[in-house]
């Protein structure tokens, strides 16, 4: 008697999509975007009993309510800008540097170190010219250790860089004590009487300098990795190693230069952050942006001006919480699952643009 072989077969199947035309992936992500509000808008309704429409309304004003807030929610647009920008040549060669955060500590560490023993003894103009070189070769070559690693020993990067964000946490702390007459664990505000180090008003705006950083790195970047023979080798890279290096390109140099870069770009940003914002370092300075900023740099596949427009929207999500927190009197979590409704259609938006999902075919029986 012959036995009957059934075999089973997944119930769908996930297929990679590359057919997807930017008209379609805009009525994805529109679709999603709605899906998103009017899920939240029922969980608001439901749970807080709340009127969604208030609650939006109120997400708005924290974000853009006053001229004041305005200008607080471009100026975190732009350092969370500039850090996603800074991971860009890192990611597109698949190089994960997903040490940022600590990138951005260090920039801000040497930063805050020439302010606090310099700030009353060179010219302002001097001092930013020389915060900004230090901070960026400090980015840089805290990024280019696991770089080394990778392209002699072909580590993984994804650990090297994390636990190197500990490391700079740990350093930060050290010298805060250092620097701490207090024992507060905060050097507090640095030179505020003279405001030695500190961006200077232009055009009658507080954060004009960290606009116009933004936009010529934002810029640069963009035109390095789309024109210039360094990028265009380090997209070959992230695309086939075998190939790169059949193409008799130096593997190896494209690693270390590019992430040499990323980590400069972010040492910058922590020279934007302490020079330009909140004048102080902590182990805070960060503030988590270096791990916001790899959603962000995923999300813009690597686009420096899309990376802008998913800044915004994710600042504005976080100032439109902590707005609604206040004014509706709901704790942090209430606001905090509103932000993650909208994030996790966003993100699904993502997934039906690059994957499609098909029934499996019936498997016959073998006999």
């Amino acid at each position: 008697m012959e036995k009957k072989t059934t075999h089973k077969a997944p119930l769908f199947h996930v297929r990679k999509k590359d057919d997807t035309t930017l008209i379609q992936a805009i009525l994805i992500r529109a679709v999603f975007v709605v899906l998103a509000l009017l899920v939240s808008a029922l969980f608001i309704y439901f749970v807080t009993k709340l009127d969604p429409i208030s609650v939006y309304t109120s997400m708005f004003k924290g974000a853009f309510g006053t001229s004041r807030r305005t200008w607080i929610t471009i100026r975190d647009t732009c350092l969370l800008l500039m850090i996603s920008v800074a991971l860009s040549p890192a990611f597109r060669m698949r190089f994960w540097n997903c040490g940022a955060e600590g990138q951005v500590l260090i920039g801000g560490l040497t930063t805050a170190a020439l302010m606090i023993y310099f700030g009353s003894k060179i010219p302002t103009v001097l001092l930013l010219l020389i915060m900004l070189v230090v901070s960026a070769a400090a980015g840089g070559i805290w990024a280019l250790l696991p770089a080394v690693f990778k392209a002699k020993y072909d580590t993984n990067e994804t650990l090297f860089t994390l636990m190197m964000n500990y490391l700079a946490i740990q350093l930060v702390e050290f010298f805060v004590d250092i620097w701490d007459k207090k024992q507060s664990h905060s050097v507090g505000i640095i030179n505020m009487a003279g405001h030695g180090g500190w961006f200077p008003e232009v055009l009658g705006q507080q954060y004009t300098i960290n606009i116009i950083l933004v936009v010529v790195i934002t810029v640069a970047v963009y035109v390095y990795m789309k024109y210039s023979k360094h990028g265009y080798e380090g997209a070959v890279v992230g695309e086939s190693v075998a190939t790169a290096r059949y193409a008799g390109i130096n593997v190896p140099s494209v690693i270390r230069r590019n992430v040499l870069l990323s980590g400069a770009i972010a040492g910058i940003a922590g020279f934007v952050e302490v020079a330009g914002i909140s004048h102080t370092i902590s182990k805070q300075t960060a503030g988590g942006r270096g791990f916001t900023a790899i959603i962000v740099c995923w999300l813009a596949k690597f686009n420096p001006f899309i990376m802008a427009i998913i800044s915004l929207f994710l600042v504005f999500l976080d100032k439109g919480a902590a707005q609604i927190a206040s004014d509706f009197g709901l704790n942090e979590f209430a606001s905090d699952i509103i932000t993650g409704i909208l994030l996790f259609f966003i993100l699904s938006a993502e997934f039906f643009i690059n994957y499609s999902i098909s029934r499996s075919e019936p498997v016959k029986e073998e006999h």
